[in-house]
């Protein structure tokens, strides 16, 4: 049943339609609040379905735009409600959101952690060629060009740590270097080009050629791997 606005003035406005209000209107679009059905959910599902929830701002509201202008509705129109409008004001504390975020963090913690097993299974893989002074010649420059996170990983790889606040990573690593023989030279050789590679374009493709190239088997490391961040 249709009604005339002038039958009930104090009724919120609403509009069928999407979109922005314009300017001094006191219509709200349908984006902005949520239908509340008068019917009874028909099955257990719909009980939980927002359209079958009320909340203390539940009011009746009456179309004047679109379509079925004169029809009454009941809605929630406030955005501060946690039950009609939860998602789009807080998405951080819906409990979906949440297990979605973690998943995504999880995976990201196992593919990091096996992207560095695979660098140092390539780096070990490495074998010795060159003459010492080639090697220390060539680790240290590459290692110059490496920016300061990816340096810090390929020191991680040498078991490199900064023992003061002010330690630059690049004289510690530079310092192990001159110590080390020419096996361990050439490995950091090998290492340093990877990093560069991943960090000048894409990691996937830098990874993968090394991988071939040294026929490193990445499914045994992504196996022992995944039971290290297994859930207890």
């Amino acid at each position: 049943m249709s009604f005339p606005l002038a039958a009930k003035p104090k009724l919120v406005q609403i509009s069928t339609a999407y979109g922005t209000p314009k300017d001094n209107s006191a219509v709200v679009p349908r984006n902005k609040y949520a239908e509340i059905c008068s019917e009874k959910p028909t099955n257990p599902k719909q009980r939980n379905w927002q359209e079958y929830k009320t909340c203390k701002f539940t009011t009746e509201a009456i179309v004047i735009e679109g379509n079925e202008k004169g029809e009454l509705r009941n809605v929630c129109a406030n955005p501060d409600c946690q039950i009609h409008h939860a998602r789009k004001q807080k998405p951080a504390h819906d409990a979906q959101f949440k297990s979605e975020q973690e998943k995504r963090r999880r995976e990201e913690t196992i593919a990091s952690t096996t992207g560095l097993r695979v660098l140092a299974a390539i780096g070990e893989a490495v074998p010795v060629r060159l003459m010492k002074r080639d090697l220390l010649f060539l680790a240290e420059r590459l290692a110059n060009l490496l920016d300061d996170n990816r340096a810090v990983i390929l020191a991680k790889q040498h078991g490199i740590k900064k023992t003061k606040e002010n330690d630059a990573i690049g004289k510690l690593f530079a310092a192990f270097l001159r110590r080390a023989d020419e096996s361990t030279s050439g490995r950091a050789v090998v290492e340093a080009v990877v990093l560069l590679t991943v960090s000048r374009g894409n990691a996937l493709h830098a990874l993968r050629d090394a991988v071939e190239f040294y026929k490193v088997d990445v499914a045994a490391i992504s196996a022992q791997i995944k039971p290290e961040f297994a859930e207890k």
